[in-house]
């Protein structure tokens, strides 16, 4: 329990390191000030003020920050603003002085540099060999006394087609399923397939059983599709950009659904987990080894990028989302407006996952 608990706490801290690092390294590019650099949510527990930058450590362990200079200072606006102009003083070290593309790189740089840990240690992973669908149908396993074993089939033979008695034209197969399924169709009947074994090929005859031992299926085969693939370090990362981009995409329409779910009164809290239901699936991927956990931390650092880039208040996606209305209505917005949205966005956004670690706790309880 302790080992996990470490574990997901300085999977946490990296991740939350690498997103502020990105916000803090863009602002000093372009020449914004950084008043703090925050691990954890306030209060603040312990500071320390280095070339005016104060790094921080808080209390609530669920995040970071970097708070920028200007960023949510209403001092900086109208007739104030003006008075500092023409007193020569510089406004460029102040967030909301700089262009409307300057901090929208700012704020999207936290998000890209999830999205980039979560590529690179793809990346790593597929140089390390994976299982994948490789679009071949091998068989794994042969039941003694099966249909399978009579026939003479054998593990590692890879079946390409199957001719039913009925259409006499050969399905090729790719994918588990469709032989389950022809099979499923013909029990009781003959059917041919044609196998590759050694280069070779061949063909052989079977009758799918009708009644069979639970697990064994009509055939006593047991097949898959996965194949061992160790990408070389040219292709890798292409490879893992490609697998990153896609489950961006299926985050976002899985958020999509329960978005939908919430709007239509359906219960969603089995679908959501907190930091505490994330830290008991950091102990899940601990028990299949070192390579499960780097996985899982791909995953959440996307999952990390997802949610920031989102149009919430509070996050960077909200925060992203003033800058394009500014752009669209060409004013600046009131100071006090945005930041009292995102305040409120704050506060939501910490019910939420004070609710969701409650429905966590009783998850466990119930052994859920």
């Amino acid at each position: 329990m302790l080992v996990t608990a470490l574990i997901f706490f300085a999977i946490l801290s990296i991740l939350v390191f690498v997103h502020e690092l990105g916000h803090f390294a863009v602002a000093r590019f372009i020449g914004v000030a950084v008043e703090e650099f925050g691990f954890g949510l306030p209060p603040r527990m312990w500071g320390k003020k280095i070339r005016n930058t104060i790094y921080s450590l808080n209390w609530l362990p669920i995040g970071g920050f970097v708070k920028l200079a200007g960023e949510d200072d209403e001092e900086l606006y109208g007739q104030k603003r003006l008075n500092l102009a023409k007193q020569g003083l510089t406004l460029k070290k102040y967030f909301w002085a700089r262009s409307k593309k300057e901090r929208a790189a700012i704020l999207i740089a936290g998000v890209a540099m999830n999205f980039i840990v979560a590529v690179g240690i793809t990346t790593y992973l597929l140089t390390q060999g994976v299982m994948e669908p490789s679009g071949r149908v091998h068989v794994e396993k042969v039941v003694a006394g099966s249909p399978a074993e009579k026939a003479g089939i054998k593990i590692g033979d890879r079946i390409i087609s199957i001719v039913s008695p009925l259409s006499k034209l050969p399905r090729e197969l790719r994918l588990p399923k469709e032989l389950i399924e022809e099979t499923k169709l013909h029990q009781g009947e003959q059917v041919q397939l044609t196998l590759v074994r050694d280069g070779k090929e061949l063909t052989v005859l079977l009758v799918p059983r009708k009644e069979y031992p639970k697990g064994e299926g009509p055939m006593g085969v047991a097949i898959s599709d996965l194949e061992f693939n160790v990408y070389p370090m040219s292709e890798a990362p292409i490879a893992a950009t490609k697998i990153n981009i896609q489950r961006a995409g299926e985050m976002l329409r899985s958020i999509g659904r329960m978005l939908w779910r919430l709007a239509t009164l359906q219960p969603v809290w089995s679908e959501v987990a907190g930091p505490i239901g994330i830290a008991q699936v950091t102990g899940e991927a601990v028990k299949f080894g070192w390579k499960a956990v780097l996985e899982f931390m791909s995953i959440l650092s996307l999952n990390l990028a997802v949610l920031n880039i989102l149009p919430i208040p509070a996050l960077d996606g909200g925060r992203l989302a003033f800058v394009f209305l500014e752009k669209l209505i060409g004013k600046k917005i009131k100071p006090a407006f945005e930041k009292s949205t995102h305040q409120i966005g704050m506060i939501v956004l910490l019910l939420l996952v004070l609710l969701i670690s409650i429905n966590d706790i009783l998850r466990l309880v119930r052994g859920g």
